[in-house]
């Protein structure tokens, strides 16, 4: 099983920032699992700054519910993976930027951390535009810690670009 590699990261990053250049659209990123690597891959990028507005990494609690709004209600009650907490992260985003598109990751990227109901690689993705709907799709990463990390990458570029 192969994983994405920088390259292909690169590549798709530069993709996406056309596109999302050519839509006059910025980009925030708001990450928990990923711990930043969505916005590097986007700011690897020369002239990032036509489309990437800023990102977020909200590890803890207390940093999803004080940078993003994250309601303590939902993170007791669904936990931090879980589909109400990224759709809440992900409209947080928007709400604390000027960008008009965001993407939101939270999971379990191991090794350890997982449970039966939540297992290693599970991962919540959220997108959403400024003034639509938010999205949320659960995706099962296999791998290490590493390849689960890089996978939520891949993914979560893919969906900015599907929002398009």
């Amino acid at each position: 099983m192969s994983f994405p590699s920088d390259a292909d990261l690169h590549a798709q990053a530069a993709a996406l920032g056309l596109r999302l250049q050519q839509a006059s659209l910025q980009l925030v990123t708001a990450e928990s699992c990923s711990g930043g690597w969505i916005a590097k891959c986007m700011t690897d990028i020369a002239g990032s700054s036509a489309f990437f507005d800023c990102g977020m990494v909200v590890y803890s609690y207390e940093a999803k519910q004080r940078l993003l709004g994250v309601r303590a209600q939902t993170l007791e009650q669904f936990g931090a993976v879980s589909r109400e907490a990224v759709l809440e992260m992900v409209s947080g985003a928007l709400i604390n930027s000027g960008a008009g598109i965001a993407v939101a990751v939270t999971g379990i990227a191991g090794p350890g951390g997982g449970s039966p109901d939540k297992p290693v690689g599970s991962v919540w993705i959220g997108w959403k535009r400024r003034g639509g709907y938010a999205r949320a799709e659960l995706f099962q990463f296999d791998g290490d810690r590493e390849a689960i990390r890089r996978q939520t990458v891949a993914a979560a570029l893919h969906g900015i670009g599907a929002q398009l």
